[in-house]
Formats: structure tokens, C-alpha cells, sequence
């Protein structure tokens, strides 16, 4: 293994200690030793790689934002309307947030008070959204009656929100209860032409657990 190599696992090594840390303690109780000693590397290495520990904050936001947009393109590249690809996204994201501590972690420090504002995953989610429903109203999938602004505000809540209700039950950002969410939702915005053609389950290959 090179030297550039060890560089680049024992950084990611970092990002993962520190998105765990974080999301057990949150920001402001989180020290940057603990974040080196669960990765296994001396202070010293992690001041090499981040200068601080809103610097550690900010790499594990542009991680987690960049597993959302990786998520993002690979649902767009599918054959659907806009509304599958959105409900399609969010079943992906989902899977993220149960299954990746980065992606939570980086939402969560999205909504941390105690730090300065970075990257914001929420922020990139909504943009997500809001993006495809334009396209959505723009393809005539949309009831004539539905606001983009009103219904991006009601998926990115919820979708989030299910995050935060994760706490008290599992089964809140389980494919189940994401499925049922959309459900409900899409018979209320979508047209009666579009909605035949709508899978509130997703179409995409993702794990239902």
C-alpha cells in the first residue's frame, strides 16, 4: 500500500470514527480524541487531515452529501416519470440513512445548533426534491390544484422526520412505512393517469429492510 493510499483510508477511517462519536454525542460533546482513538490513529494523525473539529464536521456533511447525490443520479438514470424517480430517491435515501452512520451523522449535523453552518444535507435533500417535483409539473404529472412549494415542504418533513422518529422505533424509516407514506400521498398529487403508473414501493434494486 502506498503512502497516499494509507493517507486516503486512514482520513475516511476518520470521517466514519467521527460520524459515529457524533451521532452518539452530538457536536458539542464530542472531543477530537475520541474521534482518533475509535479510528485507531493518534491526535497527531487526525490534525494532519483536519485542522479541527468543525473541519472533521464538515468532512463528514460533504460525505454525506455526496452519498445523497450518488443516490440521486443513479435513480435518475432510470426510464420513469418524475414522481417514480422521486419516490425512487427517497426509498434510496432511506436505505442510507438506515444503513450508512455517515449519512445520518450528517444530517444530523445539519440541525446542530451548536456548530457554524456547512454543507447542508437536508439543504441538498430539498433542492432533490423540489427539482424533481418542477420537472414532475413541467411533464403535466402533477393535479392542477398541487404546490411545489407546499409539496416539497410536506416529502422533505416527513422523509426527514422519520430520521428523527427512528429514535423511538426501527420501524419508522423502514421500506414499509416509506411505502405507506407514499401511499397516501400519491393519489392526492399525482394525475389519475400518471398515479396507474406509480410503484409507491420504488422500482429500484434497494434493500426493503
Amino acid at each position: 500500500m502506498t503512502k497516499q493510499e494509507r493517507g486516503i483510508r486512514t482520513r475516511l477511517a476518520l470521517i466514519r470514527s467521527a460520524a459515529q462519536v457524533f451521532e452518539q454525542r452530538g457536536y458539542a460533546q464530542t472531543h477530537l480524541a475520541e474521534i482518533s482513538s475509535q479510528a485507531g490513529v493518534s491526535t497527531g494523525a487526525l490534525h494532519f487531515h483536519f485542522r479541527n473539529k468543525a473541519a472533521v464536521a464538515d468532512a463528514v456533511e460533504a460525505e454525506a452529501v455526496a452519498s445523497l447525490h450518488h443516490a440521486a443520479r443513479t435513480a435518475g438514470q432510470r426510464p420513469v416519470n418524475a414522481l417514480q424517480t422521486l419516490t425512487d430517491v427517497s426509498h434510496a435515501f432511506a436505505f442510507l440513512l438506515r444503513q450508512d452512520v455517515v449519512v445520518r451523522a450528517g444530517l444530523q449535523l445539519a440541525c446542530d445548533t451548536g456548530r457554524r453552518p456547512g454543507l447542508k444535507v437536508h439543504q441538498t435533500w430539498a433542492e432533490c426534491v423540489r427539482r424533481l417535483l418542477v420537472q414532475a409539473g413541467d411533464e403535466g404529472s402533477l393535479a392542477d390544484d398541487v404546490s411545489v412549494h407546499d409539496l416539497t415542504a410536506a416529502v422533505v418533513g416527513a422523509t426527514t422526520g422519520f430520521l428523527s422518529m427512528r429514535r423511538e422505533s426501527e420501524e419508522w424509516l423502514t421500506h414499509r412505512s416509506l411505502t405507506g407514506f407514499w401511499r397516501l400521498l400519491l393519489p392526492r398529487v399525482a394525475t389519475p393517469q400518471v398515479l396507474a403508473s406509480l410503484s409507491p414501493e420504488g422500482t429500484a434494486p434497494v434493500a426493503t429492510t
